[in-house]
């Protein structure tokens, strides 16, 4: 079974996938779908992001989210979890409530790409807590994985916003360029498990 030509995308996440500090149209969904759109012009990217968003307020939210869609999408970008590290949330919190959001994706139905991130230099210390949580919680649920940020782009002074944290608009075009692949690999894996 081929890729839908009308591919729905739920992008699921935190500011990252928001667009803190961006005009609407240079967020990651904008961004990923007009990619999407040079292979399938009917493609649709749904901007479920909440700036500030944790793991617990992402499962807090997910089943208002979930029956408020019309249409099942053909998959869900999970990007999640930054915002733990950085208010020092404890990994094993974070695990659960994202081993709860895949679980509540998979009870309906809707396939799943976890993306990951790198901890920036200056958490380093925190990183070994959060070492293999994502690659253990993608093969729990047979979901596929990738890095959020391509190498180079994360706290580079040229790619973010005046805070020093959020990417610009620029980065973003790198990022949705880098995730791109994944995201096609995954509804290409989708398409063929379900014929």
């Amino acid at each position: 079974m081929p890729v839908p030509s009308t591919p729905y995308i739920l992008a699921f996440g935190d500011s990252l996938t928001a667009g803190y500090g961006l005009p609407r149209p240079a967020s990651f969904p904008s961004q990923l779908e007009a990619l999407l759109r040079r292979q399938h012009p009917g493609a649709t990217v749904q901007n479920a992001g909440v700036s500030g968003d944790t793991t617990e307020g992402g499962l807090r939210r997910l089943p208002r989210l979930l029956a408020s869609l019309k249409r099942k999408p053909d998959l869900a970008i999970v990007e999640l979890g930054a915002n733990d590290l950085l208010r020092g949330i404890a990994p094993d919190r974070t695990r659960a409530n994202l081993d709860a959001i895949l679980e509540q994706f998979g009870q309906c139905g809707i396939p799943t790409l976890l993306a990951t991130f790198e901890v920036p230099r200056f958490l380093t210390p925190l990183a070994a807590r959060y070492d293999g949580m994502y690659e253990a919680l993608a093969a729990k649920h047979r979901t596929a994985r990738a890095p959020f940020f391509p190498p180079g782009v994360l706290g580079h002074p040229d790619l973010v916003l005046p805070d020093g944290l959020h990417p610009n608009a620029h980065a973003v075009e790198l990022i949705a360029a880098a995730f791109l692949p994944a995201v096609t690999a995954a509804l290409n894996r989708n398409s063929a498990e379900a014929a």
